[in-house]
């Protein structure tokens, strides 16, 4: 069953891998954590920066014990390289298997709990073809795209191609790119199509269908698709997704000009949380 929700709030972490065959093992490429009321829904979803610095650890983390004055080397110690390093260093959380995690993946909790103050019950991850696959399984997704954009890889010297501006329809790869392309772009404008892309699946599929589609392909094995969501859990989850498609999802992106991620500011970075996940509330007649 569902875990009691905080501070009447359900907190999952969202971990977009990327496992390439460059890649040594799988890395945390889009962090975000889905903040959702759990009585009406309403979701926030707050966007952390891949570059985040000087990550604080609450003193029962096992990572304060490595660094109690937080993970601070300068670029060295970004946020997503917390998970290779706990994979590295997996007797740091050695129950992580047994409740369907892994150590880099409660290494990001820990680390995503620190960034935000918020209390983290569970993740989920989906790596690039776990995701396009995804994509695929739906059917397509329709992407409102709101300049022409050329996409590619951020090595390229020329674009592999362009999405035009207004209504796209995608399948798995386009939509990937349009999550993932940095050609002649920044990790933070990348963070806030992926949250477009996000949004426009809660809003054209029903969650039910979502589910289905996540447990067929982590099922088929070839992807890395996991949660530790309990399947008992997610019929509730399941509701309180159908209440949230009737409301705005708000986001906060942990991003300059208002964040620096090299230099953060906790409590501005906890304040700004606890003010995008308040209930909204009618203001009263005059």
């Amino acid at each position: 069953d569902m875990v009691a929700p905080v501070n009447g709030r359900y907190n999952i972490l969202l971990l977009g891998g990327d496992a390439g065959p460059d890649r040594t093992g799988l890395r945390p490429d889009s962090t975000s954590v889905a903040s959702i009321d759990a009585s009406t829904g309403a979701t926030t979803i707050i966007g952390i920066p891949r570059n985040m610095e000087q990550v604080k650890f609450a003193k029962g983390s096992p990572l304060y014990g490595p660094f109690p004055n937080g993970y601070n080397c300068g670029d060295q110690c970004l946020i997503d390289y917390l998970y290779t390093y706990a994979e590295e260093h997996k007797s740091l959380y050695p129950g992580a298997a047994a409740k369907g995690s892994s150590p880099g993946i409660e290494a990001m909790k820990d680390a995503a709990e620190g960034v935000t103050g918020l209390t983290i019950q569970y993740y989920g991850l989906i790596d690039m073809q776990g995701f396009s696959d995804l994509i695929d399984a739906l059917g397509g997704v329709t992407i409102d795209v709101p300049a022409k954009l050329a996409y590619g890889p951020v090595t390229a010297t020329k674009p592999y191609g362009f999405f035009e501006a207004g209504p796209q329809r995608m399948n798995g790869d386009l939509a990937l790119w349009y999550g993932r392309s940095r050609y002649m772009g920044s990790d933070y404008e990348r963070m806030a199509r992926q949250r477009v892309v996000q949004e426009a699946m809660v809003k054209q599929f029903q969650p039910s269908i979502i589910v289905t589609k996540f447990q067929d392909i982590a099922k088929a094995g070839a992807q890395v698709v996991k949660t530790d969501v309990p399947s008992s859990a997610l019929p509730g989850f399941v509701d309180l997704a159908e209440k949230a498609r009737k409301i705005a999802i708000t986001h906060l992106e942990l991003v300059p000009p208002t964040f620096n991620p090299a230099k953060p500011d906790y409590a501005k970075l906890h304040a700004a949380v606890q003010a995008a996940i308040a209930p909204v509330t009618a203001s009263p007649p005059p």
